[in-house]
């Protein structure tokens, strides 16, 4: 098994694990909606998280991420969207746009900051092979639907015959 499949597995939760801890935090949440999205400091944890665990330097990632968007990162600018002292620092806080994200994730082989931000909305990340079983769960059940109402229509055929 490789580095990369262990460090998913450790990391990984069902998707039962994964449901129930939403239907929790749902019903501890207070009638308070306000600051409830409000999620760059633990995207800033997890950004940092993936840093620190991967193999690659902070510039090696910039170099990285620079060739996959097809634009100029630098080791500052990685460095600003994970600094927590921002604001005690009197420094504007920066982000790190949605659009690089994706390229992030990839080159740091973490998918948390991803999957922080859909679990905000309700949806989940799926890896390639959960995604295809998930399909083809789907597919099953669309089958034995389809089955049904055809079996219902022979049925009612029958009927009509007799």
């Amino acid at each position: 098994m490789s580095k990369a499949s262990r460090k998913i597995k450790d990391r990984q939760i069902t998707t039962f694990e994964c449901l129930k801890s939403r239907t929790d935090q749902q019903t501890q949440q207070n009638s308070s909606t306000e600051g409830q999205y409000s999620i760059i400091d633990q995207l800033k944890a997890s950004l940092r998280t993936a840093i620190k665990n991967s193999p690659l330097s902070r510039t090696q990632i910039a170099n990285e991420i620079s060739s996959l968007v097809n634009d100029s990162i630098s080791k500052v600018m990685i460095d600003s969207w994970t600094r927590e002292s921002d604001e005690i620092n009197g420094r504007p806080g920066r982000h790190i746009p949605a659009e690089y994200l994706p390229a992030f994730c990839k080159v740091t082989d973490d998918n948390a900051p991803l999957i922080i931000m859909t679990k905000m909305v309700g949806l989940f990340v799926l890896t390639g092979p959960e995604a295809l079983r998930a399909e083809i769960q789907k597919l099953d059940e669309e089958y034995l639907r389809i089955k049904a109402k055809k079996k219902k229509r022979i049925m009612f055929l029958k009927e009509m015959e007799a």
